[in-house]
């Protein structure tokens, strides 16, 4: 295995441990503020945290003769519209329905990879994906939260979550044989923090209520929340999936963040002293069996890493 694809792995794993962790900081940012301000924070941050090096010229990006319009349609699946349908989603349903319904990206991805990008996974490959899929939603269902059809509003909102967060994933395939993952990377993050700039601030001023917006930074478990939020969970969870879909199959990248509720329920058990039950162990293993039977069985990347 060349070093390229060594590093593509490593990427897609460090970045379902991000993610697996940001659930508890999420959540601490959002006993100060609103999801939508704390957004525009989250995003902000990352914004900055990279323009910094790029100001300074350490990062170089090209955009000269490159076309834009795809990355603004790649922003407005994600971060956009992944974030706007899963906030609104949340306020329709229980976060357990968007567990459930999130695990199965994975397998949305390899469909819509399979169709657009004409990507190939062998048989044992999809059902090792579904098995991850089944391990994750396994865990949520044992934790009591099933699929309501009195919270259907939600249910689609949150469905359409999962598609964008799947046409993202797709997409950035695509556009990586034309754009680095930074220059990908540092739009989607700019698109963003101005997005959810725009409706935050303007939803306080239409409100007054602009003092509301500020407070949450007279805060310090806030501020830790959104510097871990904007440069850990958003930055460089950016820059590793980037880099990861520009060597791997889209399917196979997908895969990898289900292993984000292994990372999440070891979080809750160390950090909130939350008890392990033989369904979190269960649902971990099928999560993990099947990541890895995602990435032994499928054809080898090789001549993916050289297109991509």
């Amino acid at each position: 295995m060349s070093k390229g694809l060594k590093l593509a792995y490593g990427c897609a794993v460090l970045n379902a441990a991000i993610i697996g962790l940001s659930f508890l900081f999420t959540k601490i940012a959002l006993e100060s503020a609103g999801p939508i301000d704390t957004l525009t924070y989250r995003f902000a941050v990352s914004f900055a945290a990279m323009s910094i090096p790029v100001a300074l010229g350490r990062v170089r990006l090209n955009y000269r003769g490159k076309p834009l319009y795809p990355v603004l349609l790649l922003a407005s699946l994600y971060p956009l519209a992944f974030f706007a349908f899963q906030a609104f989603g949340l306020e329709r349903a229980t976060s357990s329905e968007g567990g459930i319904l999130h695990a199965f990206v994975p397998v949305l991805t390899m469909l819509l990879a399979s169709l657009f990008l004409k990507e190939r996974t062998t048989a044992l490959q999809g059902a090792s994906i579904v098995l991850s899929g089944f391990g994750v939603a396994l865990v949520f269902m044992m934790k009591g939260g099933g699929i309501e059809l009195s919270s259907m509003a939600g249910i689609v909102l949150l469905f359409l979550s999962c598609l964008s967060f799947a046409g993202y994933s797709v997409l950035a395939r695509s556009l990586l044989r034309t754009y680095s993952p930074l220059e990908i990377t540092y739009l989607m993050l700019g698109i963003g923090f101005i997005a959810f700039l725009v409706v935050s601030v303007s939803g306080h001023a239409a409100a007054g209520t602009m003092d509301r917006f500020f407070a949450p930074l007279a805060e310090g478990s806030f501020i830790l929340s959104i510097l871990y939020l904007g440069v850990l969970s958003s930055l460089v969870t950016s820059l590793t999936a980037n880099y990861a879909l520009s060597k791997l199959q889209a399917s196979t990248v997908s895969v990898f963040s289900n292993l984000s509720t292994v990372v999440a329920i070891a979080a809750g058990a160390l950090v909130l002293g939350e008890e392990i039950q033989a369904y979190h162990l269960i649902g971990s293993l099928l999560i993990i069996a099947g990541v890895i039977g995602a990435q032994r069985l499928g054809r080898k990347p090789a001549a993916n890493a050289k297109s991509a």
